[in-house]
């Protein structure tokens, strides 16, 4: 099969990656690719924002599928315009992939479904928005509606807070994502990440992660696109990996696939885990990044036949198999980040590195008469697996101790949560 891949970041590295290993796959394109992407694929110039353009390649070039990484090109459509055209492509719908693109829409959806969920506000006017932060107080969090790069949500622990990120939303700070407001109660407990994939009509549960928002160690810092994950997430256990499957994700492909706009992709699901039981903090539509990177670590399986089960509609008797080890990927990003950076600073020491237990994914990167150059806010993913998440833990900054960049900057805490608790099952 010859596959077009769209995306550019460290997400849609580990994918090149998994797929290139499939026995199934003769040719990889990537559009726009990075510096790591190049090493699998043949990077191709197309503005993926183009649909026409994107359909045009994959008919001259006789495309089999089209492989949508990021979550704007499936907002936009790109999965309809394919369809229309007769190309296959995995990922939602422009209806389906709402589910991310607007929180709004996905509220709707757990309030028909009886998800369980924050209870919530929606707000198009700042002043309701402000009047309704003062009536319930802080913490609480405050969302932009639309795509906003991970950067739209604010957890806010005190009430002048909340109110300066719904002015930051009403006054443009994150362009039209912001232009509605959802005000979410504060839920207690512990995150974690789940993925399924979906036909349309059936679901097939993938597995469990946790990722570290917060720039800095301790979770402490702003809000970022991620800047590590490790999985499986000890939390999830099987009991409640059933509860959400039966509570959360089959109610909202269900919903879905009787609205007419079924579902077809992969689901993610950020939960909390509360004391309450599970709840549905929000949903992205496509692989997440960096959890996407200890993902495909972990995959036993074929990920091309995976995907391709999920668009050809035969999920009901696929099956997902993973390795029993922990992966762990730690995101290096650019000093400054998520604030001001400085593109172009050179990388050195990543040649000798790479092998079924260690990954260093390229997130942004570029190539440079030769020289590998960071070309974005988090630059790379260093991904290990190990016989725990402490040994994983300890395989990546291993590694990223041989790697020779001044200009980056990582957490050193990635895992903790996991860590701490190995150690007391261990005692």
């Amino acid at each position: 099969m010859k596959l077009l891949l769209i995306g550019s970041g460290g997400r849609e590295h580990a994918l090149a990656w998994a797929l290139a290993k499939s026995p199934k796959l003769t040719k990889l394109f990537a559009a726009p690719g990075n510096a790591g992407i190049a090493d699998l694929a043949d990077i191709v110039q197309l503005d993926v924002a183009d649909h026409p353009a994107v359909v045009s390649f994959c008919k001259s070039n006789a495309i089999d599928l089209v492989v949508v990484g990021p979550e704007a090109p499936l907002v936009a459509g790109l999965v309809d315009d394919l369809d229309a055209a007769g190309i296959k492509a995995f990922g939602p719908t422009k209806a389906a992939a709402q589910l991310e693109g607007s929180k709004a829409f996905t509220k709707g959806v757990c309030d028909e479904a009886a998800i369980p969920t924050a209870a919530y506000g929606r707000f198009t006017k700042q002043d309701d928005a402000l009047a309704y932060l003062r009536q319930k107080g802080a913490p609480i969090v405050v969302k932009a509606d639309g795509l906003a790069a991970g950067k739209g949500v604010v957890v806010a622990m005190t009430l002048a807070e909340a109110e300066d990120a719904v002015t930051a939303c009403f006054d443009g700070s994150f362009g039209d994502a912001g232009a509605e407001v959802v005000v979410e109660e504060f839920l207690e407990g512990e995150e974690a990440s789940f993925f399924v994939l979906s036909d349309g009509t059936n679901a097939l549960a993938l597995a469990t992660a946790q990722d570290h928002k917060r720039a800095f160690d301790g979770d402490e810092g702003p809000n970022t696109g991620g800047m590590g994950a490790y999985s499986p997430a000890p939390v999830m256990t099987q009991e409640l990996v059933d509860q959400v499957m039966a509570e959360i994700i089959s109610p909202t492909i269900g919903t879905l696939a009787a609205r007419g706009t079924p579902f077809k992709g992969v689901l993610y699901a950020g939960l909390m885990i509360t004391a309450d039981g599970p709840k549905l903090i929000e949903y992205n539509t496509r692989f997440g990044d960096p959890e996407c990177q200890v993902l495909v670590m972990r995959l036993k399986s074929d990920l091309l036949e995976l995907l391709l089960d999920s668009v050809d509609g035969r999920l009901a008797s696929a099956r997902a198999h993973w390795h029993d080890q922990a992966a762990l990927s730690v995101v290096m990003a650019a000093n400054g980040y998520p604030g001001a950076y400085e593109k172009g600073t050179e990388i050195r020491g990543l040649e000798q590195m790479g092998s079924d237990e260690l990954q260093v994914f390229h997130a942004g990167t570029k190539r440079d008469n030769g020289v590998l150059r960071a070309n974005g806010g988090r630059v790379l993913n260093v991904t290990a697996l190990g016989n725990s998440v402490a040994d994983a833990k300890a395989r990546a900054y291993d590694a990223i101790g041989k790697i020779d960049w001044p200009d980056g900057f990582c957490r050193s805490d990635i895992g903790w949560r996991a860590i701490a608790r190995e150690a007391i099952d261990e005692n």
